[in-house]
């Protein structure tokens, strides 16, 4: 990387930046600043490549306002990656595990069908099957991380013009300077304007449903355990936050997220309620065993479809995260097959560079696609399939799938399999999602 030199600014103040005249070349540029894309840069930062990010908004702050109700399901192999690249060290709170998993099949405001599944963590090995993040820490513990990475130039807000050639990309900055990069990232969530420029093709499937996330503070305390409930028009999920401390009151010291997915319709009147009739509705999903509820923090909403590219690459150009694939929320997958993204084309980036060899190459793009893609259809069609036959109520259908879930949780081996799955432990799991750590290459 050339760059004058200068001091890096405190954490989550600024990050020194080349004058406008100067030209920044690096390996990677990363467009998008999200988890997922800040992710990238600071893993491959930290293995020693010079790396650029660029976001057309301003980081949030270092000091978030109080909880506003979003929080992420992050497996155990994406914690891994997040260990690795030095960010989960940097969480300002500790995350909350999930040690067991229930799924059951029910209605809303009839009791959850006996005929259960129950996944527990202790069946698989030591570690659970993922934690819980609050959303603004994930960012904090990010924005943290950042600034401490000699090798990393953040610029945001920032928009790029980019060219993209066969012998490299030049990305022009509003802020007037000029990056050439061996690599340029697309990070920018499912609209991604690198995409577009690519010409990549998007094939979109519309659940019409509405997606809605937020939190709620409870008198039981949740046990470490996840509900995933199966409901005829949508599932419904409540997954552990920590506590008690930060939630609630004396009365209702724990606190769960929840995240509820039901037809435009209905979901629409339901986030048009008062918080007592919406906290209403929410207990006729969740039943009784948590005690009283009441929501906390903000309701988020968004809809609900399934996005597929024809391709993951183009000329010296790769799609990460959402700009990329997009699967129905139904089992908490989506910012985890982000983070298989980034494991994948950071393994591959930091070999290329290491051994002196180019990673932005057609080569290496097409492993890179090759590794991604087969893995993103089965977790898409998985959750589509899943999503098909637990949205209805037709009565024979109910009691197949009742007998089903009850078959499984008889069977320990399927059992195994689908609770590693949960983890994110399947077939061929190395490198970074199996816990090795970066191995920093030559100075070049």
């Amino acid at each position: 990387m050339r760059r004058k030199p200068g001091p890096v600014d405190a954490p989550g103040q600024g990050w020194h930046e080349p004058a406008m005249t100067e030209t920044l070349e690096v390996a990677a540029c990363i467009l998008g600043a999200g988890p997922v894309g800040a992710t990238l840069a600071a893993t491959l930062a930290a293995a020693g490549l010079p790396v650029a990010v660029v976001d057309s908004q301003p980081l949030p702050p270092m000091a978030l306002a109080d909880f506003d109700g979003r929080a992420y399901a992050i497996a155990l192999t994406s914690k891994r990656l997040l260990e690795a690249a030095g960010i989960w060290g940097r969480l300002p709170e500790p995350p909350c595990p999930i040690c067991r998993i229930r799924v059951a099949d029910g209605r809303p405001g009839e009791p959850a069908s006996p005929l259960s599944l129950q996944f527990d963590a202790a069946e698989v090995g030591p570690e659970p099957f993922g934690f819980m993040v609050e959303a603004r820490s994930l960012r904090v513990a990010l924005n943290a991380r950042l600034p401490h990475l000699d090798h990393l130039r953040v610029f945001a807000p920032a928009t790029a013009a980019v060219e993209r050639r066969g012998e490299g990309a030049t990305l022009h900055l509003s802020s007037g300077q000029t990056i050439r990069a061996r690599l340029v990232v697309g990070a920018e969530g499912r609209n991604s304007p690198m995409r577009r420029q690519a010409g990549i093709r998007a094939a979109v499937l519309d659940y019409r449903q509405i997606g809605m996330v937020g939190a709620f503070a409870h008198a039981r305390p949740h046990g470490n355990v996840a509900l995933e409930q199966f409901l005829p028009n949508g599932p419904f999920a409540q997954l552990p936050l920590n506590g008690p401390g930060g939630f609630g009151t004396a009365e209702l010291p724990h606190a769960s997220a929840f995240v509820w997915a039901d037809r435009t319709a209905i979901a629409r009147r339901m986030l048009a309620l008062p918080e007592a009739g919406f906290g209403r509705e929410l207990r006729r999903r969740l039943g009784g065993h948590l005690g009283e509820i009441r929501s906390i923090g903000r309701r988020w909403s968004y809809p609900l479809s399934a996005l597929h590219v024809e391709r993951w690459t183009d000329t010296r150009l790769a799609l990460i995260g959402d700009a990329a694939h997009g699967v129905h929320p139904i089992a908490g997958q989506g910012l985890n097959l982000g983070f298989r993204d980034v494991a994948a084309l950071a393994e591959l980036v930091i070999e290329a560079w290491n051994g002196g060899q180019d990673p932005g190459a057609p080569g290496l793009l097409a492993r890179y696609q090759a590794r991604r893609r087969p893995d993103t259809l089965l977790m898409l069609s998985g959750m589509h399939a899943l999503e098909r036959l637990f949205g209805n109520d037709i009565a024979p259908v109910r009691l197949a799938r009742r007998l089903g879930i009850a078959a499984v949780d008889r069977i320990p081996a399927l059992k195994r399999a689908f609770a590693r799955q949960a983890m994110g432990l399947g077939p061929g799991v190395t490198g970074l999602l199996a816990g090795q750590g970066l191995i920093p290459g030559p100075a070049r």
